[in-house]
């Protein structure tokens, strides 16, 4: 039995998706900025396609831009914003110690070009405090960028008080909402956010394209330069195809989203249960009840995650040690790290996230599977002792 449990890293592409990029490409190819009708046929695509996923997310659609994915977008958010508000006096940034790479690293990468960081910790279960942003806000505070949802462990911050704060202080706040939007309740008005980042990859859309919200007061300094493209925030010839497909997925998501995610959090359960249960010196890593639907983040005592990863592979199962972007570094999360976990929990750590396909029957074949192969490395062990 083949069981993909992974569409945290990344999901399947809809068939409704690949059949609207195909056909775009074969019968739309003109440049959305020329002016002639060919371009003015693929410029209409393109404005479908931004109402379409700024229908997911609650925005205006023309306060949404394209991207070339989440990535892209929190960096054009974190430098853009910083480097305006630089000037405006505001050097100091805040952001969590379980956020992605791609918030984390840029920064970093801010950090060491004069502006100040405060990194807020996380409890136990990866949340942020609303009372740590409260205590670390300064008056030159410039930018909040917090996660909306964990990627590895699935536990989902409080967006809208954090960004409440933030904006008492006069500071912009932006979230990385890659994985729950499409998986949660993500409207930007509801949260209070300035900006939000997300992507098309994440919920059944193709890779290499994905979107930043950016409310009209919010200025930011451009980080690409080139033909104007996206009101002049993001210069390239768009990714079209892409983009057409992104539209088509983020529609799918708004119309199903809740029923989708009562399916994956039913299964999602089964797995716990199944886990906890069955599986002795074992542990939930993550919030047990403010985290996404789809999220499960095992820790196994006695046994290293990584030889567990490829014993499931082998099996058929497909999951992931850490988010799909680290997953090749030998470090323990980072997240996991924040959370104190101690290193017996740290090195053993497995996430399987649910999605578009998944059955109870794969459900209950994976907690057999993780049964079996468990005991079998814990049967190997000099310091298992049953």
């Amino acid at each position: 039995m083949q069981v993909y449990l992974d569409h945290a890293a990344t999901t399947p592409v809809l068939p409704q998706v690949v059949d609207a990029m195909s056909d775009f490409m074969r019968e739309h190819f003109g440049n959305p900025s020329s002016l002639h009708a060919f371009g003015a046929d693929s410029k209409k695509y393109l404005e479908r396609a931004r109402e379409q996923v700024a229908a997911l997310i609650g925005a205006p659609a023309e306060q949404l831009y394209f991207t070339s994915g989440g990535t892209e977008a929190d960096n054009i958010a974190i430098f853009g914003c910083a480097m305006y508000q630089a000037r405006q006096g505001r050097r100091h940034i805040i952001t969590s110690a379980v956020e992605h790479h791609a918030v984390l690293e840029s920064c970093e990468e801010l950090a060491k070009q004069g502006f100040e960081l405060t990194v807020l910790p996380v409890d136990e279960y990866g949340m942020v405090s609303v009372q740590s942003l409260r205590e670390a806000l300064r008056e030159d505070t410039a930018l909040v960028t917090v996660m909306h949802a964990n990627n590895e462990v699935g536990t989902i911050n409080p967006i809208r008080e954090l960004a409440a704060l933030a904006h008492q202080a006069g500071a912009v706040m932006h979230t990385d909402s890659v994985q729950s939007a499409g998986k949660i309740p993500c409207d930007v008005g509801e949260l209070g956010v300035d900006m939000m980042s997300i992507s098309s990859h994440k919920i059944n859309g193709p890779k290499g394209v994905g979107a930043l919200y950016k409310k009209p007061d919010i200025p930011l300094y451009r980080r690409v330069y080139g033909g104007g493209q996206e009101h002049k925030l993001r210069s390239g010839t768009e990714n079209m195809p892409g983009i057409v497909g992104f539209g088509v997925a983020a529609e799918y998501a708004a119309a199903a989203w809740r029923r989708e995610t009562a399916a994956w959090r039913e299964l999602r359960d089964m797995l716990v249960s199944g886990v906890l249960n069955g599986i002795p010196y074992s542990r939930l890593n993550g919030h047990p009840s403010e985290r996404l639907p789809h999220n499960a983040n095992f820790s196994f005592d006695y046994i290293e995650g990584e030889a567990l990863l490829l014993h499931l592979d082998l099996s058929g199962i497909a999951c992931s040690s850490g988010s799909a972007c680290s997953s090749g570094e030998m470090e323990p999360s980072h997240v996991l790290k924040a959370m104190g976990l101690g290193n017996n929990w740290l090195h053993s750590a497995l996430r399987f996230s649910l999605g578009y396909g998944n059955n109870a029957e794969q459900i209950a074949y994976t907690i057999q599977v993780l049964k079996d192969k468990v005991e079998l490395l814990r049967a190997a062990s000099p310091f298992y002792n049953k």
